[in-house]
């Protein structure tokens, strides 16, 4: 017997207790090696003093149910268990760090389980914001397990390269890789799997495509109605009228039966016009928020906004000198609504952008139609193109697309027309996967690439939301620089194949992390703290500057010019 030691522990099946700990020792031993209790090493780890049933409920607690803090110190509060939010946070964080040592010590039977199916498909997609950090995912869309995570400065090839260096290493060379147009991806996949099939999402196509089209248009309409502040306008108008609104009660009810029966009785027709004026309002600013959940370029709700505008100008012209009671005054509300649209309906340069934007948007959606993703009237929002959908049909249609937009009067003298089309050209043959012959244990098989990458897409916005749910903050900057990179590999504990390749034959999650070294975890622990990113962020936004250097210098010089008159003056 070496010592006897005590410590404090709080597990969730027996709350908090003392444990003593008898510790032994072999003298004759070449390399003296302390034993310690497997029993409590079973429940707690070394110099710990939660056990791993309260590491693993809180981090699932966190990352899989989104709760808060205070929320997950209050159902512990019940086991027995008291803890503060800074230990809320330590204990998610050191969750993260043991499942993903547990997810790399499995890493061989991952291997080995997506043989089993053929081999895996890899699916890479980034996250981030402004200049802050961007965590870059790896995800197969055969198995649907995430395959790793990192949190890099940039997307650039130099960046990537180790990352996908250590995917294969762990998993091998994938049959296919499907990603987004970043050309520091497509560099980095030629790198590291030279000669694999390599596909372009078919969504982030499109998108790219249609930015490159319809941007400048769009952000001049958009210029053009902050210009003449038509926005702030019809909102101080709709709060003067819904004030004068509120003090007659039942008026809207009454004015929506008006209009949903098409009939007026004699004694709606004094407010009719304020709620004319009230009602015009608000339907044109709602289509500021029309669409269909693609975003831009696929939803264009300044345009919609800007057409609503100029539909109601002339509306309000041909009514504006109908007096329902022969009384003028009624009808002011809908004079100041009118004089307010008509520096919009006067905008020629507007107009001119309305039309330009009409006309190249109407060969956007037909290249929609033609690759069935984001279909116009579609109501799949975000994850459009997740349905398996033979490629032959698509890549006809779209040729046939091209074919039109070439053969248009105007493509000649159009570099918009020209670009879309050598755009399409350059990826084509990264858009249209043939099926990949496998061989299984089961035999040969057809595996279809998927032709975007709305899965991680999806599960993108299912973190940010669970982060958002959590802290109430929005931004997602503040929340990558603070989570640990790994943390995406949550989402794998919802996938009953990969669990059990994971615990291989523990009973729990716990017991597995029971297994692993707490000094390992303890040094990843203290790696995870180093980020890059803790680096202050005005520090960030000052070397964010490409002549950053050369101000920093003009600065020393002029300081030290300054310093020189000072000394040769009397």
């Amino acid at each position: 017997m070496l010592k006897t030691r005590v410590k404090t522990v709080r597990t969730l099946h027996l709350g908090g207790f003392t444990a003593q700990e008898t510790l032994l020792h072999c003298d004759q031993c070449i390399n003296p090696t302390i034993y310690e209790s497997q029993g409590l090493r079973g429940l707690v780890p070394t110099g710990g003093t939660f056990g791993y049933d309260v590491v693993s409920y809180v981090g699932q607690g966190l990352f899989r149910r989104h709760r808060r803090a205070t929320e997950i110190i209050d159902e512990l509060a019940a086991h027995g268990i008291a803890l503060s939010a800074s230990e809320v946070t330590y204990l998610g964080k050191k969750f993260v760090v043991y499942l993903a040592l547990a997810h790399r010590q499995s890493a061989p039977r991952l291997q080995e389980a997506l043989r089993a199916k053929g081999g895996y498909i890899l699916h890479l997609d980034g996250m981030g914001q402004g200049g802050g950090p961007r965590l870059m995912s790896s995800l197969d869309s055969l198995s649907q397990i995430v395959l790793g995570n990192v949190k890099v400065p940039s997307e650039k090839t130099q960046e990537l390269i180790p990352f996908l260096e250590e995917i294969k290493r762990r998993y091998g060379v994938p049959l296919a890789a499907v990603h987004d147009m970043g050309a520091g991806i497509l560099a980095a996949i030629q790198v590291v799997f030279p000669g694999i099939p390599d596909f372009i999402c078919h969504f982030h196509f499109l998108r790219d495509l249609g930015q490159d089209l319809l941007e400048a248009d769009y952000e001049a309409i958009r210029r053009r109605l902050r210009h003449h502040g038509i926005t702030e306008k019809l909102q101080y108008q709709a709060r003067r009228l819904k004030t004068a609104l509120e003090e007659q009660p039942g008026l809207v009810e009454s004015f929506y039966q008006c209009v949903h029966t098409q009939a007026l009785p004699a004694w709606a027709t004094k407010p009719f016009p304020l709620l004319t004026a009230y009602s015009l309002i608000q339907w044109a600013l709602a289509g500021k928020t029309q669409g269909q959940g693609y975003g831009f370029p696929f939803d264009r709700p300044q345009v919609q906004f800007a057409l609503r505008l100029q539909t109601a100008t002339p509306k309000l012209a041909s009514i504006k000198d109908i007096h329902l009671r022969g009384q003028w005054r009624d009808n002011i509300p809908l004079f100041k609504l009118g004089h307010a649209l008509q520096a919009v309906a006067a905008d020629a340069g507007l107009q001119r952008n309305l039309v330009a934007m009409d006309v190249k948007s109407q060969v956007f959606d037909q290249l929609r139609q033609a690759m069935r993703i984001a279909e116009v009237g579609g109501s799949a929002g975000l994850n459009s193109g997740s349905d398996p959908l033979p490629l032959a049909p698509i890549r006809k249609a779209v040729q046939k697309f091209c074919h039109r937009v070439t053969t248009r009067p105007d493509y000649p003298t159009s570099p918009h027309w020209k670009a879309m089309i050598a755009q399409i050209d350059k990826y084509g043959d990264k858009l249209f996967a043939d099926p990949i012959a496998v061989q299984t244990p089961q035999g040969r098989r057809l595996i279809q690439p998927q032709r975007t990458n709305n899965m991680l897409e999806r599960f993108f916005r299912d973190l940010h939301c669970g982060q958002r749910r959590r802290s109430g903050h929005h931004t997602l900057g503040k929340f990558l620089q603070s989570m640990m990179a790994d943390t995406p590999l949550v989402k794998n504990l919802d996938n009953p194949d990969y669990l059990k390749v994971l615990l291989n034959g523990q009973p729990t999650l716990e017991a597995c992390f029971a297994k692993i070294d707490t000094e390992t975890v303890r040094q990843e622990m203290e790696a995870a703290q180093q980020w890059l990113d803790k680096v202050p962020q005005k520090i960030r936004q000052l070397i964010a500057e490409p002549a950053f250097a050369d101000t920093l210098c003009g600065l020393f010089r002029k300081s030290e010019g300054t310093k020189s008159n000072q000394i040769l003056q009397p």
